[in-house]
C-alpha cells in the first residue's frame, strides 16, 4: 500500500503527470470497447448523449487508474516498467492521486446517471470499485488468479456502453464482456513470461512467480483454447455476421498457433532469444482484441447498407 510520505516531490507536478495518473493507454482501450458496445446496440442514442456517456466512462476509467496508482505505488517503485509512474517518481503525491481518483469517480458516476441511465451508472460504479478495491487492494497481492478474476474490471466497458443505449444487458453484451474476460489471462501472462523478475521483486503473486514459467505457458494455451468459442459465439449473435465470423476465425487461428508455440518452448531457448516469441504473441494479443471490436463496428456499418448480419 502507498504511503503518502514515502515519495518526496521531485519538483512541481506538471499537467502531464496528472494525465499519466489516469493511465491513458488503458483508458483508450476502455473508450474504444465502450464505444463499440454503444454503437452496435439495437437502440440508437442521440450523438450528444453518446458523447457525454463515453466521456464519463473515460473519466471513470481514469479514476480507476489514479486509485490503482495510489494504492500500488510501493509495488510500482520496484518494478522497472512502472517506477517512472508519477507517484513513485515523486512527481505527484500519493494523497493527490487518491483525491483525484475519488473525485473523478464521483463525477463520472453521477454524470453518467444524469446523461444516460441509472443502470449504466451503477455498472460504472461497480467497475471502479472492482478494479480499485477487489483487484488492486485484494486480489493482486493475494492470489495468482489475480489476473483471471480481476480481468472482469476491464471487461465491463462494452457492457456499460450497451447499457447506455438499452438500459440493460443481453447475450450480446455478455459475450463482449466474456471476450475481454477470457482474453485477459493469456494477454497478461504472455507479458509476465518476460517480466517475471519485476513481479518477483515486487512480491506480486503472478502465476510465473508462484507456479513457474512452464505452468504459465500451459495456462496460456488453455485459456486461449477457451477464448476461441467465446469469440466465435459472439460472431454468431446479433452483433455479428459473415465478416465478423471470418475475422474471428482468422484471429483465433493465429492466436492459438502463438499460444501453442509458447507452450512448447523450452525455457533456455526462450532466454536465448530474449523471449522473442512471447513478445510477439503479447503484441498480437493487443491486435486480437482491437480487431474483434473493430469487426463488430464494421458489421454494424454493413447492416446499414443491407450487407451485414445474419438476417
Amino acid at each position: 500500500m502507498s504511503d503518502v510520505q514515502a515519495y518526496p516531490q521531485s519538483g512541481e507536478a506538471q499537467f502531464g503527470d496528472y494525465v499519466a495518473l489516469l493511465k491513458p493507454r488503458v483508458m483508450s482501450l476502455v473508450v474504444f470497447t465502450a464505444l463499440v458496445g454503444l454503437l452496435v446496440a439495437p437502440v440508437g442514442v442521440h450523438p450528444v448523449v453518446g458523447f457525454a456517456a463515453i466521456l464519463f466512462i473515460a473519466l471513470g476509467a481514469g479514476a480507476s487508474g489514479a486509485l490503482n496508482m495510489w494504492w500500488d505505488a510501493d509495488i510500482d517503485a520496484v518494478m522497472n516498467r512502472t517506477r517512472s509512474r508519477p507517484v513513485p517518481a515523486g512527481k505527484v503525491q500519493a494523497g493527490e492521486a487518491l483525491g483525484l481518483g475519488l473525485a473523478l469517480s464521483g463525477i463520472a458516476v453521477v454524470m453518467l446517471a444524469l446523461a444516460a441511465n441509472l443502470f449504466a451508472a451503477g455498472l460504472l460504479a461497480f467497475t471502479i470499485f472492482f478494479y480499485a478495491v477487489v483487484y488492486s487492494m485484494w486480489l493482486k497481492r493475494l492470489t495468482p488468479q489475480n489476473i483471471v478474476i480481476g480481468g472482469a474490471a476491464g471487461a465491463f466497458p462494452p457492457m456499460i456502453g450497451w447499457a447506455v443505449a438499452t438500459g440493460g444487458v443481453s447475450i450480446e453484451s455478455a459475450l463482449m464482456f466474456g471476450l475481454i474476460f477470457m482474453w485477459t489471462p493469456p494477454h497478461f501472462w504472455a507479458l509476465a513470461l518476460f517480466m517475471k523478475e519485476d513481479y518477483h521483486k515486487a512480491g506480486v503473486p503472478m502465476l510465473t512467480v508462484t507456479h513457474g514459467r512452464a505452468e504459465t505457458r500451459r495456462q496460456i494455451l488453455i485459456y486461449t483454447v477457451l477464448l476461441a468459442p467465446v469469440s466465435i459465439w459472439s460472431a454468431l449473435t446479433g452483433i455479428g455476421g459473415p465478416f465478423t465470423l471470418a475475422v474471428a476465425l482468422l484471429l483465433n487461428a493465429v492466436f492459438l498457433k502463438g499460444a501453442y508455440d509458447i507452450w512448447k518452448r523450452a525455457e533456455p531457448v526462450a532466454e536465448a532469444d530474449k523471449y522473442a516469441v512471447e513478445k510477439k504473441v503479447f503484441k498480437f494479443s493487443l491486435l486480437y482484441l482491437f480487431a474483434h471490436f473493430a469487426a463488430f463496428l464494421v458489421e454494424a456499418m454493413l447492416k446499414t447498407y443491407g450487407l451485414g448480419g445474419w438476417a
